[in-house]
């Protein structure tokens, strides 16, 4: 919220300035292996993942997890994130390199989601699952059109089967045309403990749409 309100007050060139060297600072003390645990959206997501035997059912095996900011979804995954390079291609990772591959509240943040999910794809092995977890549009966003505004560095909006273009993608026809050889295992709202606070305020609790894709072949 703090960096919100700078960036509104700032210049765009100052902002633009020294968002790339606080950006080059961390990369650089995060390959160092010095990022810090920071409990996001995937803890909140622990428990009723726990009660549903999800982490049995979807993360055994070798994992990569795009985009976890500090809060892996299990312990010893492959984390990857901005000082690792574009999560939109994920360049230098082979073909069919893990046993699963999870996203939390990343997708929205790709300029091309169709090609992110192709290469979250790619690196997965058969018989491994992808799992995506993104903002819903209604509990999270609360409005129709772009710009998000609790991210600003939000591109897309999501809901499950509605397409409302051109701020408002569906998940469900993304995973459907572009994951060729997979099987949804289920598409859901996730909601436990959610306020919407009000219309201008930020909610808690979960507020995000959960995908799990199987790939046969």
């Amino acid at each position: 919220m703090v960096l919100q309100f700078l960036h509104k007050i700032m210049p765009t060139q100052i902002w633009n300035v020294g968002r790339d060297y606080y950006h080059t600072y961390l990369k650089k003390k995060y390959l160092k292996g010095d990022r810090p645990y920071v409990a996001g959206e995937t803890t909140k997501a622990k428990e009723r993942r726990l009660r549903e035997n999800f982490f049995k059912k979807y993360c055994t095996g070798s994992g990569l997890d795009i985009g976890f900011g500090g809060d892996p979804i299990v312990p010893n995954v492959q984390g990857w994130d901005f000082e690792h390079g574009d999560a939109q291609y994920l360049f230098d990772i082979p073909d069919s390199e893990f046993d699963f591959v999870y996203s939390s509240h990343t997708l929205e943040h790709m300029n091309d989601p169709e090609l992110a999910l192709k290469n979250w794809w790619r690196v997965l092995k058969p018989g491994g699952h992808l799992i995506i977890y993104i903002p819903h549009r209604e509990l999270y966003e609360k409005k129709k059109n772009l710009p998000s505004q609790f991210n600003s560095n939000h591109t897309h909006f999501f809901l499950i089967d509605e397409e409302d273009l051109p701020d408002t993608l569906s998940l469900k026809k993304l995973i459907l045309e572009n994951l060729p050889g997979g099987e949804l295992m289920y598409i859901k709202e996730c909601s436990e403990g959610y306020n919407s606070n009000s219309i201008d305020k930020h909610s808690t609790g979960e507020y995000s749409i959960e995908a799990v894709i199987k790939k046969v072949k």
